[in-house]
């Protein structure tokens, strides 16, 4: 992963998307030869002049000071991610860094595993920064039937969403999730430019999938934090769940739990599974979605017909 290329098609993409009436700039006659802004416009909203900012849109972020970064940010109009990839990118172009194996953690504590044992009616699993999915809870299991299991730990979700054609009948929002997983790891990408695991990864995904190469090319980066889920289970047919991400300090590891609204068709189709998780056995199936129940009549008694 070149720093250099990476920040100038960043900043490139950023300032192509904001139109001058975005930015507050008067609109003047004629027709424009750039997309968004130009790069006098963002150095003049930046506070920099012209020449600085082509520098930096070049490539070079050395030395760049926090407030003309922050000034930056505002210019492009950046959102949170956003702002802490320019910051990432920034920090990745100082003293070059030996380019080494970053440890990253494919197990979990055994008190860890205990807490996602105890969550029993509520599916989750344990991911590292790379997204292998290293643990999971038996409920996360079933939901995840046909896709994880102990045997197939660790499973990497980038892999599975991009190289894997399960996953497009698995998750039915495949286009939302592909275009979070590969902006979630743009992300990472430049939190850790010299992780060579991570960079195996994203070449491997590159090379095999097509759907990745063209998100990659965006650019786009997202914090993974919570969003609404909608998977096929072989059990319960079509569940919509959000996903929401814990985060476990100073581990490297997040937990990602999901839960239904409450009294909704999919936390029927939940308990569904938690007990078909817990027993083993196929309890009785949950009424589809918006299905009426009638009431038969009860029997009459024998003693009517007796003298």
């Amino acid at each position: 992963m070149e720093n250099s290329q990476d920040v100038r098609e960043f900043l490139t993409s950023r300032r192509s998307r904001i139109t001058p009436a975005q930015a507050g700039l008067p609109a003047y006659g004629g027709t424009r030869r750039v997309a968004g802004l130009k790069r006098e416009e963002v150095a003049m909203l930046t506070g920099v002049s012209t020449e600085y900012y082509a520098r930096l849109e070049r490539g070079n972020l050395r030395g760049v000071s926090e407030s003309v970064l922050e000034s930056l940010a505002g210019a492009l109009q950046l959102d949170e991610a956003e702002r802490a990839h320019l910051f990432d990118l920034a920090k990745a172009a100082g003293p070059a860094r030996a380019p080494g194996t970053r440890r990253v953690r494919a197990e979990v504590r055994p008190s860890v595993g205990r807490i996602l044992a105890g969550m029993t009616g509520t599916p989750a699993y344990v991911c590292n920064s790379r997204m292998d999915i290293v643990a999971a809870n038996s409920l996360c299991f079933a939901l995840y039937a046909g896709v994880l299991s102990p045997e197939t730990l660790p499973l990497n979700l980038a892999r599975f969403i991009f190289l894997d054609p399960r996953s497009q009948d698995f998750f039915l929002d495949w286009e939302t999730l592909a275009d979070d997983l590969a902006a979630g790891l743009r992300a990472e990408a430049g939190r850790n430019p010299h992780d060579r695991g991570l960079s195996s990864l994203i070449g491997d995904l590159a090379t095999g999938s097509t759907e990745f190469s063209m998100r990659w090319a965006r650019h786009n980066v997202r914090f993974r934090r919570s969003a609404r889920k909608t998977l096929h289970n072989p059990l319960v047919g079509d569940i919509e769940l959000t996903g929401d991400s814990l985060k476990l300090p100073g581990e490297d590891l997040t937990v990602i739990a999901y839960t239904a609204d409450p009294g909704s068709h999919a936390q029927e189709q939940l308990d569904f599974l938690t007990s078909w998780s817990t027993t083993g056995k196929r309890p009785a199936e949950p009424a589809p979605a918006n299905a009426h129940t009638t009431t038969s009549p009860p029997p009459e008694s024998e003693s009517q017909d007796r003298p």
